[in-house]
């Protein structure tokens, strides 16, 4: 979250942010349009671990119609598991397969009008960089290869952060709204019971108090120092749209401004 002050007046600001592009006729896990009409960046899925170059290209098409900032969202090549199986790739075919995922959103993106302002890997990726530091950097000299003015978003307090900002990205952190976390505040593997939330009511109340507190209760019931200037609906999760839509409007109503954390892109 960040927060300004002007004539004595503090404003906080949270960026929304939701996993899209993902959709293709016989799997459908996301409703784009009701998404981008709640969240302020849009993480488009970048065809390898789902989604079709048509349909990815119609939910750029409307993000960038919708003002909606737009990030690269590449994953393991995966599409059966959904890139959410954790995969032993070897560097070299990791990094192609990154700079092939991003070049291809930039030039999808650029051919709807838009452009990419950052990149957020995705699934088995995301979760394997937030320890594992050989990997990390790996996609993290993929981003650079492709485009170093890219800001790197990743989860808060992961491997991948520091080792993005050791090469000189510029980088975000993140929180998810819909997921449960473990007190040294990694997420609770899907594997689990109760990894992944669905009350509208209650993940509302639990942004609402991660924005202002900087806190996230873990599922021990601890609560958990996360620091994020971007907060995460999951496109696919059940009720994402009523979840996304409860987080916004008590944040609104709360004062928060909901703001995207990084610019309109290149």
């Amino acid at each position: 979250m960040t927060a300004t002050d002007k004539n004595a007046t503090s404003t906080v600001s949270i960026d929304l942010n939701s996993d899209l592009g993902e959709n293709v006729p016989d799997r459908v896990v996301s409703d784009d349009t009701a998404m981008l009409d709640l969240v302020s960046s849009a993480n488009v899925s970048c065809g390898f671990h789902a989604g079709s170059p048509e349909g990815i290209r119609a939910t750029l098409a409307a993000a960038t119609r919708g003002g909606v900032v737009i990030g690269a969202h590449p994953g393991y090549d995966d599409y059966e598991g959904f890139g959410r199986r954790p995969l032993d790739v070897p560097a070299a075919t990791l990094q192609a397969q990154v700079e092939y995922q991003i070049g291809a959103l930039l030039g999808l993106t650029a051919a709807v009008g838009g452009s990419v302002a950052y990149v957020k890997p995705h699934g088995g990726l995301y979760n394997a960089i937030v320890r594992d530091e050989a990997q990390a950097k790996v996609v993290v000299d993929a981003v650079k290869a492709v485009d170093e003015r890219l800001v790197f978003l990743g989860l808060a307090g992961s491997v991948a952060n520091r080792v993005a900002a050791e090469a000189g990205l510029n980088v975000a952190a993140e929180a998810f709204a819909d997921r449960s976390y473990n007190p040294d505040g990694s997420l609770v593997s899907r594997t689990e019971p109760n990894a992944v939330l669905h009350d509208p009511q209650a993940v509302a109340a639990r942004v609402l108090r991660l924005v202002q507190t900087g806190q996230v209760e873990a599922i021990d019931g601890s609560l958990v120092d996360v620091d994020a200037q971007s907060i995460c609906f999951h496109g696919d999760s059940q009720g994402s749209i009523d979840m996304a839509r409860a987080a916004r409007e008590l944040l609104e109503s709360s004062g928060v401004t909901i703001a995207a954390f990084a610019g309109a892109g290149r």
